[in-house]
C-alpha cells in the first residue's frame, strides 16, 4: 500500500510517530482541513505536472492555484497536470493521498512559497485518510526538495 511507503520513509526521517490516519476521507483539500480540524489553506496539496517523460511534484498551499505564467517562468514549459493512471504510475501514490514521502525515483519536489504563511502544515501521506502535522522547513527537508518556488496564486491577489 502507498501509505505503508510513505510511512516507511517517514520513520527514516523519525517522523512517523506523527502520522494521522482517519476513519474519514481526507483526498480532497476542504475533507483533509475538516478530518484535522484546521483552515484549508494549511493544507498541502500536492500536485503532479509532466515533465518530459517523467513528472514534477509541486507542493502547494491548500487555497494555491497554478499560475500558469509563473509555472512557465519557473520550470520552462507549461503547466499539463498528470491523470490518474499517470500519478499512481510515474509518483508511486494514488490520486487523493499524493504526497512528496516515497515518491517513485527521479522525480522531484518542489515547494511553493503559498506554504511559509504557516507555522504548521498538512501533506497526505500516501492514502485518501492520512496527514502529518509538519513546519514549512520540516516538509522541506523530509520531502527531500529540490528548491522554493513561487508558482501559485493565491485568492487574495487574484483579479
Amino acid at each position: 500500500m502507498s501509505i505503508e511507503k510513505a510511512r516507511a520513509y517517514l520513520r527514516e526521517k523519525g517522523l512517523e510517530d506523527r502520522v494521522m490516519e482517519f476513519a474519514v476521507s481526507s483526498a480532497t483539500v476542504e475533507l483533509a482541513a475538516k478530518a484535522i480540524g484546521c483552515a484549508p489553506e494549511m493544507i498541502a496539496k500536492t500536485l503532479s505536472f509532466k515533465n518530459g517523460d517523467g513528472c514534477l511534484l509541486v507542493v502547494a498551499a491548500g487555497d494555491g492555484r497554478i499560475d500558469n505564467r509563473k509555472f512557465k517562468n519557473a520550470f520552462g514549459m507549461k503547466a499539463k497536470m498528470l491523470t490518474a493512471e499517470e500519478v499512481l504510475a510515474l509518483v508511486g501514490h494514488p490520486v487523493g493521498g499524493v504526497c512528496p514521502f516515497g515518491v517513485n525515483a527521479g522525480v522531484p519536489v518542489y515547494l511553493d512559497a503559498s506554504l511559509k504563511r504557516f507555522e504548521t502544515v498538512y501533506p497526505a501521506v500516501g492514502s485518501a485518510n492520512s496527514a502529518i502535522p509538519l513546519t514549512p522547513e520540516e516538509l522541506y527537508a523530509c520531502a527531500d526538495a529540490v528548491g522554493w518556488v513561487d508558482v501559485c496564486k493565491l485568492p487574495e491577489t487574484e483579479a
